[in-house]
């Protein structure tokens, strides 16, 4: 077992500044170091199209191209390495396992992947243009799940990894979703007109309660309503992975509980004795986090491991000018494997 931080950061200001803060703090890591040596362990498999990126950034979303570019001259790295590691088009992530619940008042879902792929940074944002959100960061740029100043919540769920195409990777896209889109119509109009790279569903609740799960993958998009998702298709069922059996059994699991209280949920999702909670880390599918939103009141809260404490934020608060006062969240996993932004002080503990 051992002690694991997750770093808060707070920025309010334009896409390029941000750019240049995230990376001056990269730079006092060994984060940049780390992915060098996932792609040399782990040679790209596809091509990677500078111009063709730019432009698909420049179409949805030129402010975060901004970001990359603040990114890309603070950091002196080259085009490809910004296409590799923060642009997240074409790139191919690995398999993962994730729960979700929603309901009228909260919004719970436990991350599971593998250490080594996990940032350690919680990210509270207020462009000068776009909307403001807060949630944990995935490959800097990217985010995991997170709510915004209207009260949108997105989170994603890996599906499989069959015959992927072009198109923008999960982190991404959560970000879009977050930043661009001002309930759930918006963003169903988003899921629609980007180009998927492989197999996800996005599940998405705005503050009017209006909710779906869009299961997407490089052929096909399909809406569903439902207020629980593990890893598997129900509407592109013939994209499905052939082994079902985890997915299948949380879902079960989750169909269990009838309208539960937020004690209930946080119990359920973090004591792995109902089966959610997991510790398979070095099978990519071991719970790092769970998250839980309230819409109605703009607070978001993480809880970092097996940790006993639910961190809670006034996003709300934040939004008008108060600061977190919070730097960091602790908590506990019951693995040697590192975080990205941690030292890989052993190969063991590499991807």
């Amino acid at each position: 077992m051992q002690t694991i931080t997750s770093n808060i950061q707070e920025f309010r200001g334009s896409h390029y500044d941000y750019g240049v803060l995230q990376a001056q703090q990269l730079k006092e890591t060994p984060y940049m170091k780390n992915r060098d040596y996932e792609w040399v362990k782990r040679r790209p498999k596809f091509e990677l199209d500078y111009q063709e990126t730019k432009n698909l950034y420049e179409k949805f979303s030129p402010r975060i191209w901004d970001e990359l570019m603040g990114l890309q001259d603070e950091l002196e790295i080259s085009d490809r390495d910004v296409l590799l590691n923060l642009a997240h088009y074409r790139v191919a992530p690995k398999d993962s396992g994730c729960s979700v619940y929603l309901d009228d008042h909260s919004f719970i879902r436990n991350y599971d992947y593998h250490p080594n792929t996990y940032d350690g940074m919680y990210k509270l944002f207020q462009p000068e243009k776009g909307f403001a959100h807060v949630g944990p960061a995935s490959r800097v740029t990217g985010r995991m799940d997170g709510m915004n100043e209207h009260g949108l919540i997105m989170s994603y769920n890996f599906m499989n990894r069959k015959q992927p195409f072009d198109g923008f990777t999960c982190f991404i896209i959560g970000r879009f979703i977050l930043e661009l889109c001002r309930n759930a119509d918006d963003a169903k109009h988003l899921l629609k007109e980007l180009p998927h790279r492989g197999g996800f569903s996005y599940i998405v609740q705005d503050k009017d309660n209006e909710s779906f799960i869009a299961e997407t993958s490089a052929r096909d998009i399909a809406f569903r309503q439902a207020n629980i998702c593990t890893n598997h298709y129900e509407a592109l069922d013939k994209e499905n992975r052939r082994y079902l059996v985890d997915s299948l059994e949380r879902l079960k699991i989750l169909e269990g509980f009838d309208s539960p209280s937020k004690e209930d949920l946080l119990d359920l999702f973090t004591d792995r004795k109902y089966g959610l909670f997991v510790d398979n880390y070095k099978s990519w599918a071991g719970t790092i986090h769970t998250s839980f939103y309230d819409k109605n009141n703009l607070t978001a809260g993480i809880r970092l491991g097996e940790n006993t404490v639910l961190d809670e934020f006034d996003f709300g608060g934040w939004l008008k000018g108060m600061p977190i006062g919070q730097k960091e969240i602790k908590g506990s996993l019951d693995t040697d494997l590192k975080f990205t932004n941690a030292d890989w002080q052993t190969a063991k503990n590499r991807i």
